[in-house]
C-alpha cells in the first residue's frame, strides 16, 4: 500500500493505482467464474427453452418473447454497436437473457417441472442458476421488462378495437397495387 500525508501532516494509506485496478481485474474474474457451471449447462436449458416453446400448453405471448428476442439478434441493428469493444456484445446477451427470464415468468404451473423431469435438470441448480442470473439483473430493469407483456396485450386491444388493422392493410394493399 502506498502511503500519502493529509493536509496535517499525518501519514494515511491508500491503495496504488496497480492496486485499485489489479482488485477490479480479480473482482471481474471472480464474476465470471461464478458463470461457468451456468455456461456448463446452457445445452441443457437450451433444450429446456425448445421444450416449452413447443409444447402447446405454453401461451403464445410468451412465446412472441423469444422470436422477438432471436429477431434482435438477427436484425443486425442493436442498441450498442457490435464494433464497441466488449459492451458491444453485451446488449445482445441482456436482451437473450431478459427475454428468457420473461419467459420462464409465464410457464404455466408445474410445466416447468414436468419438463425439467423430463429432460433430467437438477432443479435445484436451475433454480439457483436462475437465481444468479437474476441477481445480476438490475432490479429497476427488472421491473420494467416485466410490465412488457401487459404493455404488448394493451396495445394489440386497442389496435384490435380501433380497427385499425384491416385499414392498415387495405392501405397497404393499395400501394403495392399502384407500384405494380
Amino acid at each position: 500500500m502506498a502511503r500519502d500525508e493529509n493536509a496535517n501532516g499525518n501519514a494515511k494509506r491508500g491503495t496504488s493505482r496497480k492496486g485499485r485496478s489489479s482488485g477490479v481485474v480479480m473482482r471481474r474474474m471472480l464474476g465470471i467464474l461464478a458463470f461457468m457451471p451456468l455456461a456448463s449447462r446452457a445445452p441443457q436449458y437450451t433444450r429446456l427453452i425448445w421444450a416449452l416453446t413447443t409444447d402447446s400448453r405454453m401461451p403464445p405471448a410468451r412465446k412472441a418473447l423469444l422470436a422477438g428476442a432471436a429477431g434482435y439478434l438477427v436484425l443486425g441493428r442493436d442498441l450498442i454497436p457490435d464494433e464497441i469493444p466488449i459492451i458491444g456484445g453485451l446488449d445482445d446477451l441482456v436482451v437473450v437473457v431478459l427475454a428468457v427470464e420473461l419467459f420462464l415468468d409465464g410457464v404455466p404451473s408445474g410445466l416447468l417441472d414436468e419438463k425439467i423431469l423430463e429432460l433430467g435438470i437438477d432443479k435445484r441448480a436451475f433454480e439457483e442458476d436462475l437465481a444468479r442470473v437474476r441477481r445480476m439483473t438490475p432490479g429497476p430493469v427488472r421491473r420494467l421488462i416485466r410490465r412488457i407483456p401487459s404493455v404488448v396485450a394493451t396495445v394489440g386491444d386497442a389496435v384490435q378495437q380501433s380497427r385499425l388493422g384491416p385499414r392498415v392493410r387495405a392501405y397497404i394493399d393499395k400501394e403495392e397495387g399502384s407500384l405494380a
